[in-house]
């Protein structure tokens, strides 16, 4: 019988307040290592938190590039084993022959933080340009949207630890998912929308992390144009977002924000 997980897990603690303590149990967020394989070949192992596991192995293989729509995604199988959870997907020939170019192009390589990168010219280039636009009321409902996170981020209302990424659509959180990594958060969040066909011109995303270089490639690889984050924003984030026509919007706290980008 698979595990089953919900996202925490108990574990016993000693408590101190100057000279008293006290023993008990607290609930801390999980975090678990996810292979994500294509077509026999393992890609990358994530740690992640082990709850929607489909949706964020779809989100990755999105946002990564991995492939360009669910539609050359053709088998998903999620299997449990004794040193973590192995994801073994099945994807279209032409995607994988992609994939494999881009892993030859990281052999020998260490300590990468943008692999496959050969110059700041090309990370300039390898950014896609938003085609979509933000509508003029959107932010004005990220004050509302920020609003709305506490009450739906179940795992950070045990635990505290974790982060959350939600789909906003008229004001209203329509999907929410929550990870110890917020990019593992988001690409939950990115597999879910995907999945079940959401619009992603009529709404934006909306995270309680900061803003970094990732989260807007991310974002900008499914033509996203507004992200709206609690924390502050890096300087690569602000760059990234100018370059591409995201909207960036972060320090979302209470009825302000600052506009980075836009």
């Amino acid at each position: 019988m698979e595990p089953q997980f919900s996202g925490y897990a108990s574990v016993q603690i000693t408590r101190f307040d100057q000279d008293k303590t006290d023993v008990q149990f607290d609930q801390v967020v999980q975090e678990y290592p996810i292979a994500l394989v294509y077509n026999g070949i393992s890609h990358a192992v994530m740690m992640a938190t082990p709850t929607d596991i489909a949706e964020f192995a779809k989100g990755f293989s999105l946002s990564e590039g991995i492939i360009a729509s669910l539609k050359e995604l053709y088998s998903l199988d999620i299997i449990h084993n004794n040193f973590g959870i192995q994801v073994e997907m099945k994807i279209s020939s032409k995607a994988f022959m992609a994939l494999k170019q881009h892993r030859r192009m990281l052999i020998g390589r260490t300590g990468c933080g943008l692999c496959g990168i050969e110059s700041l010219q090309q990370l300039q280039f390898s950014l896609p340009k938003i085609s979509s636009t933000i509508q003029s009321e959107w932010l004005r409902e990220i004050p509302n949207a920020i609003k709305q996170l506490k009450n739906q981020q179940k795992i950070t209302a045990v635990t505290g630890g974790a982060h959350a990424a939600a789909w906003v659509v008229e004001g209203i959180i329509h999907a929410i998912f929550e990870d110890v990594g917020r990019h593992n958060a988001l690409d939950k969040l990115l597999g879910h929308i995907s999945a079940e066909n959401f619009d992603l011109s009529k709404g934006f995303v909306v995270m309680t992390s900061r803003a970094s270089y990732e989260l807007i490639r991310k974002c900008v690889v499914l033509n996203i144009a507004l992200l709206a984050t609690i924390s502050a924003p890096t300087s690569m984030a602000i760059e990234m977002a100018q370059a591409s026509g995201l909207t960036l919007a972060s320090f979302c706290r209470g009825d302000g924000f600052v506009l980075y980008s836009q």
